[in-house]
């Protein structure tokens, strides 16, 4: 649990996350745990009132207390409910959800889809699955205005903000569309950003590599050829199909990340 010092101050990964609310804004945080970030957001200007909703009752016990320590109970309402039915239609104007899985943030938002309207802005941070997150926001017509990565006690995050556009279509078809990658001549680059590569990787992290997202993806890629040396041991037919699937997958990830732009030291 993350707990809050005299000063307020945020771990690296809230932080990215409150440096991206809207400025006065009228948020909701779902999940919220010890309601660390609207505290913090509201006492620092950042936020005009928040929302901390959490479905537990023992983070909602001590976001109350947390809430009551900083005297904001009348601009922080903390609410016990799942995912977005703590908040009404119109009541906020963006929404954080931070600190799960991907395939569960997704169905916290399709689930409460008409609790949407009227929202600016999703500032989401999947633990996990974030092209399950980048893919419910491209059908649903939502616009990842910014992707950021940061490493912290160990772990790799991702925080995806998403906008409420007019032209979310047309601007999403440019994010997504299938990009060359040129990087240096000895590299022997030939490597394309497909689509489902954009989406599992980032549009906007893979335009200019960290080195923060270069270690997440040589992780990543040591776990699939983990995973691959076991598929090649099997003797099962159906293993032989997902043994190429794997292959193909290793060898664009490395290509991509041999050609990607890189963040200068």
């Amino acid at each position: 649990m993350e707990g809050v010092d005299s000063r307020m101050k945020l771990s690296s990964r809230l932080q990215h996350i409150a440096d991206r609310l809207l400025p006065g804004c009228r948020f909701a945080d779902i999940g919220s745990d010890h309601a660390l970030l609207p505290v913090w957001a509201v006492k620092q200007g950042a936020a005009a009132s928040a929302v901390a909703g959490e479905v537990n009752e023992g983070p909602l016990e001590a976001a109350r207390r947390q809430v009551a320590e900083a005297g904001l109970s009348r601009s922080v309402s903390v609410r016990k409910g799942d995912g977005l039915e703590v908040i009404a239609p119109g009541e906020v104007d963006v929404i954080t959800i931070a600190g799960m899985g991907g395939a569960l943030m997704t169905s916290i938002l399709e689930a409460g889809k008409d609790k949407l309207a009227g929202v600016k802005r999703l500032i989401l941070q999947p633990n996990v699955g974030e092209d399950f997150v980048r893919r419910w926001l491209l059908e649903q017509d939502w616009y990842v205005s910014d992707e950021a990565i940061v490493a912290e006690d160990g772990k790799i995050y991702e925080i995806i903000t998403a906008d409420a556009v007019s032209d979310a279509a047309r601007l999403n078809e440019e994010l997504y569309k299938e990009r060359p990658l040129q990087g240096q001549e000895e590299a022997g680059c030939s490597a394309a950003l497909t689509k489902e590569l954009l989406l599992m990787m980032g549009p906007r992290l893979t335009a200019q590599a960290s080195g923060v997202f270069l270690d997440k993806w040589s992780s990543e890629i040591s776990k699939l050829e983990k995973i691959h040396r076991s598929i090649a041991g099997s003797q099962l037919p159906a293993s032989r199909s997902k043994e190429q699937e794997l292959s193909l997958l290793i060898k664009q990830l490395k290509e991509v990340l041999a050609c990607l732009p890189k963040v200068k030291p």
